[in-house]
């Protein structure tokens, strides 16, 4: 019996250590998920310099260029503005770190890691809380994206907003919530042209109290699962020929979790719609071109309620 009480008390113990490591990270880690894995990876800053900010102008001054480099956020910053990041950077929020007024954007950039960041309340006069345009090989994972919805839909602009042909971008681990217009993908339905490229893999996220765009997917192919979606007004919306997979994810209090406008597709499998229904175009995007790991919609859930949004520890 003694014997049996060690064993057990040593299980416990390795279960809790399991759980605490599972939330630490390094400055180091690179994207291991997604579209972000494929055409040489994402790397960000990895084995560059590191450097701690508390200020705007230190934020805005270490992220700039392109050589490789980590810039971590200490504290609360605040202002109104978008800082622009250079190619080849990691962006990491330490724990209990925010930016109050201030998004990040990352426009004609490649491999770019924006990690466990907090960002609210960025006005439209300024941006988008995340906005990539127009790059390639970006990772945004554990971040926690809000505002409110006390104001005009406009008062605020995108929470996270992928436009203008982006290719190779990957959001996990992340939480999106209180806010109008959550997630385009896509710029205008004139922009075929340029966005019909884009590559976009969603998965392990917490969609909540959002208006719209959830995400609001043009032209481009997205690979979107393990997502958990509650109280929001709208679905996924595959619009202007997109092709969407639509993989083991949950929804609540929605009467429409993935439908279709203006001819987008997707292909749907897995999924826990809350008792509405999909009403999307059949699509032909089956396949992903890369492995991963997916979760059974029941345990969804719990997954990304454990570990979703700023969680890490570096």
């Amino acid at each position: 019996m003694k014997w049996l009480n060690s064993l057990l008390i040593f299980s416990a113990v390795q279960v809790s250590l399991a759980a605490v490591l599972q939330k630490r990270a390094s400055v180091n880690d690179v994207a291991t998920v997604g579209y972000a894995t494929l055409n040489g990876g994402t790397t960000g800053g990895s084995g560059g310099t590191v450097t701690t900010v508390t200020t705007l102008d230190a934020l805005t001054s270490a992220v700039s260029g392109d050589a490789k480099k980590i810039v971590i956020i200490s504290g609360t910053i605040t202002g109104d503005t978008v800082v622009k990041i250079g190619s080849n950077t990691s962006v990491l929020g330490a724990k209990g770190s925010s930016l109050v007024g201030v998004g990040l954007r990352v426009l004609d950039e490649n491999n770019v890691i924006i990690r466990n960041v907090k960002i609210s309340k960025v006005l439209a006069s300024a941006g988008d809380a995340i906005g990539i345009q127009a790059s390639h090989q970006v990772w945004v994972d554990h971040v926690d994206l809000s505002s409110d919805r006390d104001h005009d839909k406009d008062f605020y602009d995108g929470l996270l907003d992928l436009t203008h042909g982006i290719t190779g971008v990957t959001v996990t681990n992340s939480k999106l919530h209180d806010h109008w217009k959550a997630s385009l993908i896509g710029h205008s339905d004139s922009n075929g042209d340029e966005d019909t490229a884009i590559t976009v893999t969603m998965a392990l996220n917490s969609w909540t109290n959002l208006n719209s765009r959830t995400p609001s997917i043009r032209f481009g192919h997205g690979h979107i699962f393990n997502n958990v979606f509650d109280d929001n007004n709208d679905g996924i919306n595959t619009r202007d020929g997109a092709q969407v997979l639509v993989e083991n994810n949950v929804w609540t209090g929605t009467d429409k979790p993935l439908y279709s406008t203006d001819d987008g597709f997707a292909v749907a499998t897995g999924n826990d719609f809350g008792g509405a229904s999909n009403t999307a175009l059949q699509g032909d995007f089956t396949k992903a071109p890369y492995s991963y790991t997916l979760l059974a919609a029941s345990s969804v859930r719990a997954s990304v309620t454990a570990n979703a949004g700023q969680t890490l520890d570096f």
